[in-house]
């Protein structure tokens, strides 16, 4: 699984809004990885951001 599948997971297993210190904390992950993955899922569209600096999935 690619980080952007491991970061949606996390956002859909949250059931709430996540900044991305928090994904790393649940994942695992670095958070540079989760910084890149985030940037790639939001040109995507596939996350969006209901609340200043808190992503969850679009």
């Amino acid at each position: 699984m690619d980080e952007k599948n491991i970061v949606l997971e996390a956002m859909r297993k949250a059931g709430e809004p996540l900044n991305a210190g928090k994904i790393a904390e649940l994942t695992g992950l670095d958070r540079k990885v989760v910084d890149k993955a985030m940037a790639a899922l939001k040109k995507e569209g596939a996350i969006v951001s209901p609340v200043r600096c808190k992503w969850t999935v679009a």
